[in-house]
Order: structure tokens, then sequence, then C-alpha cells
């Protein structure tokens, strides 16, 4: 009678110690259900502050549903000290000030108003066009965005908080960012954005730099000649554009860019590849320096590649 007891015992704890391992290493239907969507979420491009003070394109997990959402995502991510700062990239950090908030937004004609909190100002001199930058290409990312306007506590706001740099009635990525002046004249100057690669620990991500001159040559030559030079000037900063690379000839449309090359530009002939570095950095180079939606590639005896950044 005791051996039948000890034995009933012993088959009741080790049911009762399978059924808690199948439902450790088997979730129930809700728990698995909340961790697919996890795995699934989108990421979204945002623009932070990176380990060299650079501002520098890297991405957030997508949790919102609708654009008014998102925006106040992205600035959030952009705050110093948010909740949605807690879940950054190691390297990176926002750059608006601590307490900022954000009022109230109006999303008309694609143009964003943002009405922010007093906290907006107290950001220091030497960090004040970097977030305006970081601002201004992050909320840009969302395609209904062309254009943003900036009021704190309700009034429109004209000038840089410290420096007192007067600002565009609306900003957009003419606004420029990671600027470099290399101008002789305050006449004829003009804009291009180029990017190159970055890393921080394993991670690459792209830095956009936005050099202005008096130098006439056409954007995309400056951008090809600038993503091939050897060594690059940025010295952490890297492009894997091969200095043998050469434009044959490009046709800008509207909302479209195409761009001809020799075979160079192919990390593979045979397999007829192309660097995934080498095409981002020239395609996001191009949207931002003519506000192109579309960048195609054309090769000899190859097809046309085309990618869509909107």
């Amino acid at each position: 009678m005791l051996k039948k007891s000890s034995l009933r015992r012993i088959m009741v704890a080790t049911l009762a110690l399978f059924i808690l391992l199948i439902i450790y290493f088997f979730p129930t239907t809700s728990e698995f259900k909340e961790t697919l969507s996890y795995i699934e979420k989108e990421e979204i491009p945002i623009f932070l502050v990176d380990s060299m003070e650079y501002i520098a394109r890297t991405s957030i997990v997508k949790e919102s549903e609708t654009t008014e959402e998102l925006i106040e995502e992205v600035i959030d991510s952009l705050t110093i000290g948010s909740e949605k700062s807690n879940y950054i990239r190691d390297g990176f950090k926002g750059i608006i000030p601590k307490n900022t908030k954000v009022l109230d937004t109006t999303l008309e004609g694609n143009i964003l108003t943002i009405n922010f909190s007093k906290e907006f100002l107290n950001v220091s001199e030497s960090d004040e066009e970097k977030m305006f930058e970081a601002l201004t290409y992050s909320l840009l990312e969302i395609p209904e965005i062309k254009k943003i306007s900036i009021l704190v506590e309700g009034e429109k706001l004209k000038n840089l908080p410290n420096s007192k740099k007067k600002l565009p009635e609306f900003l957009d990525r003419n606004f420029g960012i990671n600027k470099i002046y290399n101008l002789d004249s305050i006449k004829d100057t003009s804009k291009t954005t180029i990017y190159y690669l970055s890393k921080y620990n394993d991670y690459y991500y792209y830095v956009p730099v936005t050099k202005i001159s008096n130098d006439a040559t056409e954007k995309v030559e400056i951008i090809i000649n600038e993503l091939k030079s050897t060594p690059i000037y940025h010295t952490n900063l890297i492009s894997y554009l091969a200095a043998s690379t050469n434009i044959t000839n490009y046709e800008l449309l509207e909302n479209s860019i195409t761009l001809s090359f020799n075979n160079h530009l192919l990390a593979n002939l045979k397999d007829e590849e192309m660097l995934e570095e080498v095409k981002y950095s020239i395609a996001l180079s191009m949207r931002d320096s003519y506000g192109v939606e579309e960048v195609l590639f054309n090769f000899p005896d190859s097809e046309t590649e085309v990618m869509a950044l909107s």
C-alpha cells in the first residue's frame, strides 16, 4: 500500500513537471502571437546623434499605427530622457532637450506644424543647428510630410534659439545636415548631400554630409566624385565606391533620376551584383540633393535596377 501511494505521488509530480516544461517551452497562443507580433514589427529610419557627434541615419522599431502617432513617436525618440529614448540603439542618442513636450501638431497639405513647449529652447548653442537637422530629416522620412514649421508655445520660431541665425519659413532637406562649408563667396552657392557609411561596433549605418560650396559642377558628378575619393577627408566615414567608377550619362525627370555607369560600379561582374552599401549611398544622396523619389541604375549589357525611396 505504501509502495502504491509513493508511486502515485511520484507519477503526479512527474506529470506536473512535464506540464510546466510544456508551458515554459511552448507559450500559450496569446504569448506566441505577442512574440510573433514583436518579431514582425517594422523599422523606420530616424536621424540621431552618433558616437562621433554626427547626425546619423539609423532606425527604430515602429509602434504607431497612424501618421499622427508616428510623428509623436519620432519626436519622442529624439527627445533626451523620453520613454522611447530607452529603446534606441547603442551608440546613438537624442538631441531635443529633456522634458520637451509636443503641445499639438497639424498636418495640412504635406506641411507639418509642430507646437513645442518652452523646454525646446533649452538646447545648447553647439547643438541647436544639429537639433533642427535631426528633427527635419527624421520627420521627412514619413512620406506624407514634405515641409515642417516649428512653433514654441504657439509662437512661430524664426531664429535659432542661441545664435539667432535666421531659419527658413519651412524646413526641408534644403536646410542641410552635418554641413561643411567650402566657400569663396556667398554668391552662387550650391548644396550637395552625400551619404557615407560609418560603423559602431558591428553595426553599419549612413551619415549624410551636406557640402556647401561655389562649385558649379552638376550635383550628380559631385556625389560620385566624393564617394570614390580616396582617402575620404572625413577619416571615420567610409565609402565602398571604386575609384575606377565613372558615370557615363544621367537623366533627371520630375520624380526620378536615371544613372548610367561603366561596369566598375558592380561588385561582381559575373552575377551583375552591386554592393548594397554603394547602392544606398548613391540613391540616398540623389534623393536628398535632387528631391527625387526613385533612382534607376543602368549598366552596360545589364537590366536597369530601380530603387524606390519614397
